[in-house]
């Protein structure tokens, strides 16, 4: 069983959901990004460690912003697997990166490291599932997770596909477009939500725009766990408690706390 599967089983029986921490690897620089994963693993459940790309198409602007500065670093694919290889938690760690810097790396090659170095999943926004055959057929022979994403415009017959794709869990994404902090999300979202749950038999959980404890709250009453990034590279960037910050959003995950 994977890690990000052991962890699911274990906030189900808490009566929890996930804690999913976006932080852009290189930002603000290679050994200060290390540093806020080994910080963020105190209260993250699962830590999305973002490869920095020169073309994001899913990110929004404050995630654009961190990559910029790791890209300006020099940061490449091969220092980041190099510093999280030094790295000793249980957390589950979870690569984000689009296509283009795997095929640079090499496919195989890029799977065989992840895998050796102790990387749990992986999260592709690029990649469509037809054509997704050969990353999914490597992921399961080095036992990574490849969590594909569900866009609120899926319909039911396309749900159930990404559904049976992917492992771990499944991405629902709040909105359509790019990632970033939002204060208010579709009053839709969680019948969204539920409905994924009804088709999808995978712990569901939603990211892209969610910015604060109310929020998740409010999600983590339908939804196996959040995804928060934008908000946590804003508060890295306004040199923000960021312990606080997690530790008040890690409160908000658990359904049966009593307040």
């Amino acid at each position: 069983m994977n890690k990000i599967d052991k962890k699911f089983e274990c906030l189900s029986k808490n009566n929890e959901s996930a804690l999913i921490v976006y932080l852009t690897a290189g930002y603000p620089g290679i050994k200060e990004s290390i540093k806020y994963i080994k910080e963020s693993s105190l209260y993250a459940d699962i830590i999305e460690i973002g490869i920095p790309f020169s073309d994001p198409i899913a990110d929004g602007k404050m995630i654009q912003y961190a990559s910029n500065i790791a890209l300006n670093n020099k940061v490449s694919l091969y220092k980041i697997l190099e510093e999280i290889a030094q790295i000793e938690i249980e957390t589950p760690l979870v690569i984000m990166t689009y296509l283009n810097p795997v095929f640079a790396f090499g496919i195989e090659e890029f799977f065989k490291k992840i895998s050796q170095i102790g990387i749990s999943g992986l999260i592709v926004p690029d990649l469509v599932i037809e054509e997704s055959g050969l990353i999914k057929k490597l992921a399961d022979n080095y036992r990574i997770n490849l969590i594909q994403l569900i866009a609120p415009t899926s319909n039911t017959e396309r749900i159930r596909m990404i559904g049976k794709m992917s492992r771990g869990f499944v991405y629902c994404l709040s909105v359509t477009g790019t990632t970033g902090v939002r204060k208010n999300l579709p009053k839709t979202l969680p019948l969204f939500i539920s409905k994924v749950k009804r088709i999808v038999k995978k712990p569901v959980v939603v990211g892209f725009g969610i910015s604060n404890s109310g929020q998740v709250k409010k999600l983590c009453r339908v939804a196996d766990g959040v995804v928060i990034g934008s908000r946590i590279i804003e508060a890295i960037k306004n040199k923000e408690d960021l312990k606080v910050l997690l530790m008040k959003f890690k409160e908000a995950t658990i359904k049966n706390k009593r307040r």
